[in-house]
């Protein structure tokens, strides 16, 4: 990066809402940092509006993986970016907690991330999909895919990418999955569980709702998407109009915890206590707090297991 290129990126700001949308942290503990902690500390534009430095908000993304891996805002908010970076090193990895052993030796890690360095989405998309042919579908999105993600979304944290290559990367992917899911025979209209995906408003992230799609139409099950950032009352009505035995919701780590508990079990009370409520992704305040009438999936080797346990609770009731 050339002189011209670095002042020019160092006169780049954000708005206070899209740091918001870009770290998951909130506005309010953004304004209570800056009190009480003297980081972030935005300029203000011509409006008078808080507008944050690019350096700032690579801070704050390293202090969001720190807080979703169990540190105290009290103990890292001041640190310098350095401090920071090597704390989140020997933090326990989200690769490791989200993959285990097949996300820490994904061989082909590297070379997905060269690629996509590369700014080549043709390339990545047909090594995504020869991927897919080799490992076969299903071991594909669980073993390859979720870890890869990870480790993408990662580097991102870490700056190794810029934010605008794991956008090309997620848009990338997304068209291979909805490839792959075209390619799969459509289950009989009689199919069950009826699955409806989506995912709530101010969750933009739409992937592992695509990943999950795919697992469940392989599965045999009759989907349908909404896509992201649907509201709840749509959702509720969405559920009993076609009418769906599971309700199917993604997470990733950017939306408020709150928001997510608070949702769900809005969501759950609006519900018939017969459609079930599944949520996963990688928040982590799926794990920490239970949601009374919601299932928690920490992974998407989990998704089959319970396909069969609520097949079988079907069975049973049904006299089968």
């Amino acid at each position: 990066m050339n002189i011209s290129e670095a002042r020019r990126l160092d006169l780049l700001t954000l708005s206070i809402a899209a740091v918001e949308r870009d770290t998951g942290l909130s506005k309010d503990t953004l304004r209570v940092w800056e009190r009480r902690y003297g980081f972030p500390q935005p300029a203000r534009d011509a409006q008078g509006e808080r507008a944050y430095p690019l350096d700032q908000i690579d801070k704050l993304r390293l202090v969001k993986r720190l807080l979703d891996a169990g540190h105290r805002p009290g103990r890292i908010v001041g640190l310098p970016l350095a401090t920071l970076q090597a704390l989140s090193e020997s933090t326990v990895d989200q690769i490791a907690r989200a993959g285990g052993a097949a996300a820490r030796n994904l061989p082909d890690r590297a070379g997905i991330i060269e690629l996509i360095r590369r700014h080549d989405p043709e390339a990545l998309a047909a090594e995504l999909l020869r991927l897919s042919m080799r490992h076969g579908l299903a071991s594909f999105l669980v073993d390859v895919l979720a870890p890869l993600s990870t480790a993408v979304s990662d580097a991102w944290i870490r700056g190794q990418i810029e934010t605008f290559e794991e956008q090309v990367y997620s848009e990338t992917v997304q068209v291979v999955l909805r490839r792959l899911i075209a390619s799969l025979p459509t289950p009989a209209p009689e199919s069950r569980p009826r699955v409806l995906l989506c995912t709530f408003a101010g969750e933009p992230h739409g992937l592992g709702l695509l990943t999950a799609q795919a697992l469940f139409v392989l599965e045999g099950c009759r989907c349908l998407s909404l896509g992201a950032q649907t509201p709840i009352w749509d959702i509720a009505q969405a559920a009993r109009a076609q009418p769906a035995d599971i309700v199917a919701l993604s997470f990733s780590g950017s939306q408020n915890p709150n928001q997510i508990v608070d949702g769900l079990a809005e969501l759950r009370a609006k519900l018939p206590a017969s459609v079930e409520v599944w949520a996963g992704g990688n928040a982590p305040v799926l794990r920490r707090r239970q949601v009374e009438g919601v299932r928690s999936l920490t992974g998407l080797d989990e998704l089959a297991p319970q396909l069969r346990r609520w097949r079988a609770a079907t069975e049973l009731v049904a006299g089968y």
